[in-house]
C-alpha cells in the first residue's frame, strides 16, 4: 500500500474560567484564543494543500472542543468531519474537579492514587494508546483510499491520548510526568507510515506556536 501520514492534532484552548479538569464533560467550548488557534491550523493545512499536500480525511473526537477545532479545517479544505469515539479524551476520576493539593488530600480520593503507573485514577495508558492506534490505522487506510500515495489524514484529539499514543509508537514507557508532555495546544503529532503500514517515524510541530504564550495550562485537555 502507498505511504500515508496521520496527524494527531490537539484541540485549541478551552473556555474554562473555573479551572476544572473537564475531561469528557460536554459543552466545554473553545475560548476566543482557541478559536484563533483553530483558524491558524486551518490556514496551515490550507497552505500545505495549495502546495500539493493531499489532506483528504478529517476526523474528530465527539467532544465539543475537538469538533470546534476541526470546523475551520473542514471549511478550508471542504472535508466532512468524521466523528470518532476512539480518539476521545481519557476517562478520569477527577473529572469536573479543580485538581489541587487540597483536593488530593481528601480521603475519598486516596484509593484512586495508589498506582500512578497505570494510572489508577483513570483509563489505563495502554488502553488509550490501543484505541487511538486502531483509529489511526483506520484513518491511514481511508486516506489512501481517498488520496492514494502520500495521502494525509487529520485526527483532532486530546493531549493525554495523543501523548500515550506517541510514547507507545516510540517504544517508551507509558507512565510519565504530565508536566513534561510535548503536546501543546493545536500541536501536531504526525505518524508517518511506509507502504506496508509500518511506522517510519513520528514528527512533532506547533503551527500555532505564536499563540501559545499566555494560553491556559489547566489540565483535562
Amino acid at each position: 500500500m502507498p505511504q500515508a501520514t496521520v496527524h494527531l492534532l490537539r484541540h485549541g484552548e478551552v473556555h474554562n474560567p473555573d479551572g476544572v479538569l473537564y475531561g469528557r464533560l460536554p459543552e466545554f467550548h473553545l475560548s476566543a484564543l482557541g478559536q484563533q488557534m483553530a483558524k491558524t491550523l486551518a490556514a496551515h493545512f490550507s497552505d500545505r494543500a495549495a502546495q500539493g499536500a493531499k489532506i483528504v480525511h478529517l476526523v474528530a473526537s465527539p467532544l465539543t472542543r475537538a469538533q470546534e477545532t476541526a470546523l475551520p479545517i473542514s471549511e478550508a479544505l471542504h472535508l466532512e468531519i468524521n466523528t470518532e469515539d476512539r480518539i476521545i479524551e481519557a476517562g478520569n476520576h477527577f473529572e469536573g474537579l479543580r485538581v489541587n493539593k487540597a483536593e488530593l488530600l481528601k480521603p475519598r480520593h486516596w484509593p484512586h492514587l495508589r498506582n500512578p503507573f497505570v494510572p489508577s485514577w483513570g483509563e489505563p495508558y495502554k488502553d488509550q494508546a490501543a484505541r487511538v492506534i486502531a483509529a489511526v490505522q483506520d484513518a491511514r487506510l481511508r486516506a489512501i483510499e481517498l488520496g492514494g500515495d502520500g495521502a494525509e489524514a487529520v485526527l483532532v484529539s486530546h493531549q493525554l491520548p495523543i501523548w500515550s499514543t506517541r510514547l507507545s509508537a516510540e517504544g517508551r514507557p507509558l507512565w510519565h510526568d504530565p508536566r513534561k508532555r510535548e503536546c501543546t495546544l493545536t500541536s501536531l503529532t504526525s505518524l508517518v507510515f511506509d507502504d506496508d503500514g509500518t511506522l517510519l517515524r513520528v514528527d512533532y510541530s506547533e503551527p500555532a506556536a505564536a499563540l501559545l504564550p499566555g494560553a491556559s495550562s489547566t489540565p483535562g485537555a
